[in-house]
């Protein structure tokens, strides 16, 4: 049995390289480690803060690969320790993103215990044509185009 998409209507087209990502995230393994928060900053700007204290800035690793944003942690204990009573477990994680076409990543910073990563999100661009209609069976030539950057 195959499983139903929801953006599969005829009326929405060329939505394929989304559904596929929607696929990749619904099958993404989330245990909700670190956790995390994303707020908004600015008109165009985000900013996601993981709670990752323990963690120095050598412990952790932010990759941007196509679309999706990795951001990596893994503790690394140099001493040998002997302990009484260990409550504070090292750990490893890997949280990822998916960013939207144009989404640019403009900043990180470990602040306190809080991995601060600022993107900054494009601004839509508004893009009108008129189409010519043809007649006879023959399409029309004639294009025109507004709005559209030069």
């Amino acid at each position: 049995m195959s499983r139903l998409s929801p953006l599969n209507s005829p009326l929405l087209l060329g939505f394929d390289e989304f559904e596929r990502t929607l696929e990749r995230i619904s099958k993404a393994p989330s245990d909700g480690y670190p956790p995390y928060n994303i707020e908004r900053t600015g008109e165009s700007r985000l900013r996601i803060t993981l709670a990752v204290a323990g963690f120095n800035r050598e412990d952790l690793d932010i990759e941007l690969e196509d679309s999706q944003l990795m951001v990596r942690g893994r503790q690394t204990d140099q001493e040998a320790r002997e302990y009484l009573h260990r409550g504070i477990a090292t750990r490893v994680f890997q949280r990822s993103f998916v960013l939207a076409d144009g989404v640019e990543v403009t900043s990180a910073t470990l602040d306190n215990g809080l991995l601060h990563i600022d993107v900054s999100l494009p601004q839509p661009e508004r893009n009108v044509r008129k189409i010519e209609i043809g007649c006879n069976g023959s399409p029309a030539l004639d294009v025109e185009t507004k709005g559209q950057a030069s």
